[in-house]
């Protein structure tokens, strides 16, 4: 099978996209061969602003049914390969649209919110993220994994400080995830993750999504796919060819100020970091270049098994676990 044709039969899962919302990147997505996609609709805001985001992600997937269809459990999953598509996760990078009630937990899976990150890099109502001093998972954050688990909600620690991250992991009684991260082993930076961490999440069931974003690869803005292959490499090497995936982190389509608001507390408060440049590894600059990141890692010796595994099975097979279905 060529690595085309390898890419065309595998199940192809981006764990964490948060692009510009328009029918231009779904038709990417579709060039991509991308079979699902966990797409944000929310970072900074609360409940009422993210239903309006999930409101207007809708109105578009109704708009360009042809190329997307929504996904609640992993058979829509496959579904979605049947019929030549491109399956939306909804996600969250930041539980503070749970505000501080337990209730609408469920009342986001029901809207099809299947992942949601504890915090995105600063303190919430749950725990603390990465860029400030880590207080860990707090007696209100251990009742939402609990109703995250209950009604099979996939839990993210991507942005989380190391403690809450720690916490959560062993409080979930499900598998937990790192959707999009990269390892501090190859470029130290709050958001990467120690070897130890990579390790903890791994041996407790969890799963790690591999990101490209280039401020956290080791070369910066002149990493190419290569590069990005390497880091996950790294990662399978310490938690091993079952626990790993893709995450991208792709924001192809933004300008400055969405970067602003993402690098903002609150999306306006004090800075937090400065990504500088944003551009994508050669090789893989957008969503439809996926079909190139399926070559590079056939190329760079890894079996066919171990590339649908890193491609999307496993994937699959974590969001089973969680969701149920």
């Amino acid at each position: 099978m060529t690595p085309a044709e390898l890419h065309d039969d595998a199940i192809v899962i981006d764990g964490l996209i948060i692009a510009k919302w328009n029918r231009e990147l779904l038709e990417d997505m579709r060039r991509g061969g991308l079979t699902a996609a966990n797409c944000t609709v929310s970072v900074w805001e609360g409940f009422k602003a993210t239903v309006d985001n999930i409101v207007a992600s809708k109105k578009l997937m109704d708009e360009c049914s042809d190329l997307v269809r929504p996904v609640r459990t992993t058979a829509d999953i496959t579904r979605a390969k049947e019929e030549g598509k491109t399956g939306i996760i909804f996600g969250f990078q930041n539980a503070h649209a749970f505000e501080d009630q337990i209730g609408y937990v469920e009342i986001f899976k029901e809207l099809g919110v299947g992942i949601v990150q504890m915090c995105y890099n600063t303190q919430n109502l749950v725990g603390t993220g990465c860029y400030e001093r880590d207080g860990g998972l707090s007696g209100f954050g251990r009742e939402i994994v609990a109703e995250m688990n209950r009604v099979g909600m996939l839990c993210d620690l991507s942005h989380v400080g190391a403690k809450t991250s720690e916490e959560v992991i062993l409080e979930s009684k499900k598998p937990v995830c790192y959707s999009h991260c990269l390892p501090s082993g190859l470029k130290e930076h709050p958001r990467n993750k120690s070897d130890e961490e990579l390790k903890f999440i791994a041996d407790h069931g969890g799963f790690v999504g591999v990101t490209m974003f280039t401020p956290f690869l080791k070369k910066g803005v002149d990493s190419t796919i290569d590069d990005y292959c390497e880091a996950i490499e790294y990662i399978m090497n310490i938690v091993g060819e079952d626990a790993i995936g893709i995450g991208t982190d792709f924001t192809q389509g933004h300008d400055q100020n969405f970067f602003e608001w993402l690098t903002h507390d609150k999306g306006y408060a004090r800075r937090l970091t400065s990504f500088g440049k944003i551009i994508n590894p050669e090789g893989i600059r957008t969503v439809g270049e996926f079909p190139n990141l399926t070559e590079a890692l056939l190329k760079r010796g890894l079996s066919e098994s171990q590339v649908r595994k890193i491609m999307g099975e496993n994937w699959v097979r974590t969001l089973k676990d969680v969701w149920g279905e």
